[in-house]
């Protein structure tokens, strides 16, 4: 008879999934949103762009492989990953081929109606950031890596998030990424767009507790070894 202990873990992650599974679907949809504005994308994705032009792989299948990259090198900094790590390595990629593949996306003709599509992947990315990390099963690669500086700085999420998508923006560009005034508007609105995400939420990255794989193991460990 499996463990009543080990049950409840499972329960309560399986009651977690539809919020972050929400989340990366977003995240891909968000990206998608600003690919198709033609107005410039995400610093992360500029990136990610640079590598597809140069090669055969599909825009979600960069994004997996540099998410896996980012992952050992944040395990070589010390930071653990957790369950939505991994989900978010894997379902968004996923996600943003399953949307690009559908078609339903399209550039609008006129000027206006591209701002629209483009502010509307700004705050779908910002709902995304949310909706992900509130389940506190591990941030994605990327913002784990911010989570990381805001716990170690104690500077706000604008400034950490900010700095970080300036930086891979200065990246991106030099590796030949597409850049517009839509890339300036994620490199500096993201920030306070996740904060804001964040207030309404009510979500502290300052007090979340994201379960690990190592919190993973031992919270299933007792379990186990009261059943020997």
């Amino acid at each position: 008879m499996e463990n009543k202990t080990e049950q409840n873990i499972i329960i309560k992650l399986l009651y977690k999934m539809p919020s972050l599974m929400f989340g990366l679907f977003l995240y891909g949809l968000a990206i998608d949103l600003g690919l198709y504005s033609r107005l410039g994308m995400s610093p992360w994705d500029i990136f990610h762009m640079g590598i597809v032009n140069h090669t055969s792989f599909s825009l979600g299948e960069i994004s997996i492989m540099a998410g896996f990259v980012i992952i050992l090198i944040s395990m070589l900094l010390g930071v653990i990953p957790g369950l939505g790590t991994v989900f978010n390595m894997v379902f968004i990629g996923l996600f943003i081929d399953l949307i690009n593949n559908t078609g339903i996306l399209r550039t609008p003709d006129t000027l206006i109606f591209k701002i629209l599509m483009l502010l509307s992947a700004l705050a779908t990315m910002a709902a995304a950031t949310y909706f992900y990390l509130k389940v506190e099963l591990g941030a994605g690669p990327r913002d784990g890596l911010m989570e990381g500086l805001i716990i170690k700085t104690g500077k706000p999420v604008w400034i950490i998030r900010g700095s970080i998508e300036v930086t891979v923006l200065i990246i991106g560009f030099i590796m030949g990424g597409p850049v517009g005034v839509g890339t300036l508007m994620f490199a500096f609105g993201i920030g306070p767009c996740v904060q804001l995400a964040f207030k309404i939420g009510k979500y502290d990255s300052k007090e979340a507790q994201h379960m690990t794989f190592v919190d993973l193991y031992k919270s299933i460990k007792p379990a186990k070894q009261s059943e020997q």
